[in-house]
């Protein structure tokens, strides 16, 4: 039987809004917050364990299944929901997220590297990409956003809890692919460089940076290569995410 929310003022409803908006709680803690059917779905089908399952009926949403669960009132899910539309499920469990030394990778791996991004939803578009282009890992370097932001989880439609990502500072991942032959292509605005020029067949890391500061010295003077998309218009950047789109793509294309 679920106990049943039905105050704003309800403790565990102000835990939930905190563990939303700040990343010192949910580190503090260790855990965040999914919302969305598909999305809570997705992460459990891939071994996450929610601590707590909350659905509310009046919005659509079904008891999720076995585990700790609380039935909430329209209004008390209304209060810890952060999306649009929401479909009356949310969990809350343990953070994700990997070291580089727990990554698994092929013999032949396709990896990508963000640098120093910012919004939450092109993190999340990030993962997205890399997991439609079948890439090994993520590795995110000295971001200015939190892997675990509920929005990360939201952008990326739940694919945080099944591609291998893993958080480290860029001097640690420079010196971890370069310890496994790994080669590194830095995506630079204005490299010498075409990206369709460079071999994208042998184990590469291809490393994308915020659209505003682009990528840092470490990246470029370290790199195999550093690389560029042609800009036909006026503008001088793409989206970090189209970005990285185009050049995981090229490498499939190579490869295949």
């Amino acid at each position: 039987m679920s106990a049943e929310i039905t105050s704003v003022q309800n403790e565990r409803v102000k835990r939930i809004i905190r563990l939303q908006r700040k990343a010192s709680e949910r580190h503090a803690e260790g855990l965040t917050v999914i919302e969305g059917a598909r999305e809570v779905s997705r992460a459990i089908e891939n071994g996450w364990q929610p601590v707590e399952l909350w659905f509310c009926p009046e919005l659509g949403g079904e008891k999720p299944g076995a585990g700790k669960c609380f039935q909430c009132s329209r209004a008390v899910f209304e209060k810890i929901s952060y999306r649009e539309g929401p479909d009356g499920v949310l969990a809350v469990g343990p953070l994700v997220g990997k070291t580089l030394a727990e990554l698994k990778l092929s013999k032949n791996p396709l990896i990508l590297v963000a640098e120093g991004l910012e919004k939450p939803g092109n993190l999340g578009a990030l993962l997205r990409t890399a997991d439609g282009a079948g890439a090994d890992a993520v590795i995110i370097c000295d971001s200015a956003t939190d892997l675990n932001n509920p929005n990360v989880i939201r952008a990326s439609i739940g694919t945080l809890f099944y591609l291998p990502v893993a958080e480290a500072t860029s001097e640690e991942t420079i010196a971890f692919l370069k310890g496994r032959g790994i080669k590194i292509y830095s995506a630079v605005p204005d490299a010498g460089t075409v990206y369709t020029e460079v071999d994208l067949t042998d184990p590469v890391a291809i490393v994308v940076g915020a659209e505003d500061t682009g990528l840092s010295g470490h990246w470029k003077g370290q790199a195999d290569s550093n690389i560029k998309i042609p800009m036909r218009g006026k503008n001088d950047s793409l989206n970090v995410s189209v970005s990285a789109a185009i050049l995981l793509y090229e490498a499939v294309r190579q490869r295949n």
